[in-house]
């Protein structure tokens, strides 16, 4: 029989253990094993050559803080169940199964505004049905069912074993310290109270260093006008192939890809698009951007050089939008250099903004040694707070760096 109470070595955490054999299965399984093909961070490398790492490694990395969190928990005397453990570990576990090529970047591109976590449950029902039954629960508190909110709140919300993975992953691959987050202090400091996750008071300054973490992560690396550029990019090189087929181009790319491209409604996922989306991975994208780079269609070819080459056009980044005129300009001149008449399919201007807090969407509370809670923001020991709670917006135009 063979042993499927693994330990794995990460990066990152160490020593990852699995202590429930139905982990070990799901981990096994081909939709799984996909994870391991898909870019955590999408284009990422292309500005910070470390950051190669997977979905897989996220995935298996937010399982184990569950792990401890809920180690933590049960020594403050929180009763959870064996069940409990093993649904909560399943739920997070699976939390990206349904991610996509490259995860954000060609998110609602593929099967029109088909969001991952939508596939996520399409996949985990599927998942459950092939276990018989064993994953109810994962899914009852995947979806916030479950009538103990903290094990929704561990899996999705502000502070959620999620964000601190891949803060502290994505910081270490890129080589980002700011992003680095004290994960095993913030975890030691969670409590339950009235069935909901809480952060004992004394740790209030972990909470606002991870907030801070998060944003700067955002600014310095997940928007970074290269990064964000190479991510609309990719939208871009989908868009110009999904049209070219609907204008009945036959543009050549692999299997499962092309099935994407030549396929419009997804009202409903059936049987060959769900078979497709998880035989897709960002091998078949890449494979199609090499081949398309020596296509006739000027657009197309010349974005797909911008990710094979790494030959980023100019782009310039402002917290105020660019001017009507500013870009109009942008368009004429590359209409004229390049004899083409839809310059503005290779010039264009995208924004990203950030909330570092949102003190609506569950908050995050704090709780003192008589059993109060308060919100974040009511304590008087916070210092940070005034920074995080307004949305910052910035501005990034792009456009060829011969018409410069």
């Amino acid at each position: 029989m063979q042993n499927k109470l693994k330990i794995i070595n990460d990066p990152v955490h160490g020593f990852i253990k699995i202590p429930h054999e139905i982990l070990f299965d799901i981990i096994e399984h081909p939709y799984f094993q996909r994870l391991r093909r898909i870019s955590q961070t999408g284009l990422l490398s292309l500005i910070f050559p470390g950051a190669k790492h997977t979905r897989f490694l996220h995935a298996l990395g937010a399982m184990n803080l569950m792990f401890k969190a809920l180690e933590t928990l049960k020594l403050k005397g929180v009763k959870v169940s064996k069940e409990e453990e093993k649904a909560a570990m399943l739920a997070i576990l699976l939390h990206d199964i349904g991610h996509g090529p490259f995860s954000h970047a060609l998110e609602n591109m593929l099967m029109d505004d088909w969001h991952h976590e939508k596939i996520s449950i399409l996949l985990m029902n599927r998942l459950n049905k092939e276990f018989k039954g064993k994953l109810d629960l994962a899914i009852e508190m995947f979806q916030g069912k479950y009538h103990r909110p903290f094990f929704n709140q561990l899996i999705s919300s502000q502070l959620d074993v999620d964000r601190m993975d891949y803060l502290k992953r994505d910081s270490f691959y890129t080589g980002v310290s700011e992003g680095s987050v004290n994960v095993e202090r913030i975890i030691s400091m969670m409590n339950v109270s009235d069935e909901k996750l809480v952060i004992d008071a004394k740790g209030i300054y972990s909470i606002e260093n991870y907030l801070t973490a998060r944003m700067f992560m955002y600014w310095q690396v997940y928007y970074h006008k290269t990064a964000a550029l190479g991510e609309h990019i990719l939208v871009q090189i989908l868009n110009r192939a999904k049209y070219l087929v609907s204008q009945n181009v036959d543009l050549e790319a692999p299997s499962n890809l092309k099935y994407f491209l030549v396929k419009n409604k997804f009202e409903e996922a059936t049987e060959e698009d769900i078979r497709r989306f998880t035989m897709l991975d960002d091998m078949d994208v890449y494979q199609a951007i090499k081949e398309w780079a020596e296509n006739e269609d000027f657009v197309l070819s010349r974005l797909c050089k911008i990710v094979i080459y790494r030959d980023f056009p100019k782009s310039i980044i402002s917290s105020k939008p660019f001017s009507e005129d500013f870009i109009k300009d942008k368009i004429e001149k590359t209409n004229k250099f390049f004899g083409i008449d839809n310059g503005e399919e290779i010039v264009g201007q995208i924004s990203r903004s950030l909330l570092p807090y949102d003190t609506e969407k569950q908050p995050i509370y704090l709780m003192n040694k008589t059993g109060e809670t308060m919100k974040l923001e009511e304590s008087e020991n916070q210092i940070l707070f005034g920074c995080m709670e307004n949305a910052t917006k910035k501005y990034i135009i792009y456009f060829p760096r011969e018409i410069i």
